[in-house]
């Protein structure tokens, strides 16, 4: 039986201490495979992000282990981590986090080069993935020439450009509306199931229906699971065979 891309193994994580102290994530198991989508629901405050953030390597757990592909975060130094955070894991925010005075092929392509890539290597990965979003034709565009549904295709490209196992995706949808909600979605479930695995966090039951299982958040805690059997509007159908 394959490992497990992520595995998170009864994590806790507590902000401050004493009466101040918050507790964020109260131990939380998951697993992630590869070709598996999984969705976190729950309300605002419920630990969605944190867990997103713990799964990443963003932030250590105050408690428990988080694996990514066998490896213990929390045994790798602060160099390994974050080799592996660039090689492995490919980060979808809500808001986009491009940097403005890149254009779109080297926002995509900036992660390559500071792996160590060479900068025509890394073009040319950079390229390949705005088309895949796309995007093709539209490379040499500053990041506001661009509408927020193509910035957000230019963040899943940098996500997804080169040998990225891992995706974690924020609310990624939050600021699009619905025809570009979906298409954002069926471009990450194609990445999924094209081998990698991805945890996804949103607020909204239509775009959680896209994964293969849902859970629930509440206060920190895991309250429940279900099987999602993945129903695609018309919309989002179109969206995903025309990929």
């Amino acid at each position: 039986m394959s490992t497990p891309l992520l595995v998170l193994d009864e994590i806790s994580k507590v902000y401050g201490s004493g009466d101040t102290a918050v507790r964020a994530v109260d131990a939380i198991s998951l697993t992630v495979e590869r070709g598996e989508l999984v969705a976190l629901m729950g309300t605002s405050g419920s630990g969605k992000s944190t867990v997103l953030a713990l799964s990443g390597g963003l932030t250590s757990p105050t408690s428990g282990e988080v694996q990514i592909d066998g490896a213990n975060l929390a045994a790798l130094s602060a160099r390994r981590l974050a080799r592996l955070r660039r090689r492995t894991i490919g980060f979808i925010f809500q808001e986009y986090n491009l940097v403005p005075s890149l254009t779109a092929v080297e926002n995509v392509a900036l992660p390559l080069e500071l792996d160590g890539w060479s900068v025509g290597r890394a073009r040319v990965a950079a390229r390949e993935a705005l088309t895949l979003v796309e995007l093709a034709g539209l490379e040499a565009r500053y990041p506001a020439d661009l509408s927020g549904g193509q910035r957000q295709r230019v963040a899943i490209a940098r996500a997804v450009v080169g040998p990225r196992e891992l995706i974690l995706a924020d609310e990624p949808t939050g600021a699009l509306d619905s025809e570009n909600g979906e298409r954002v979605l069926a471009l990450l479930r194609r990445r999924v199931d094209a081998g990698a695995g991805g945890l996804l966090v949103t607020h909204d039951p239509a775009f959680a229906a896209w994964a293969d299982r849902v859970v629930f958040l509440r206060d920190g805690r895991a309250i429940d699971e279900s099987q999602s059997q993945r129903p695609l509007t018309t919309q989002g159908a179109a969206e995903a065979s025309s990929l």
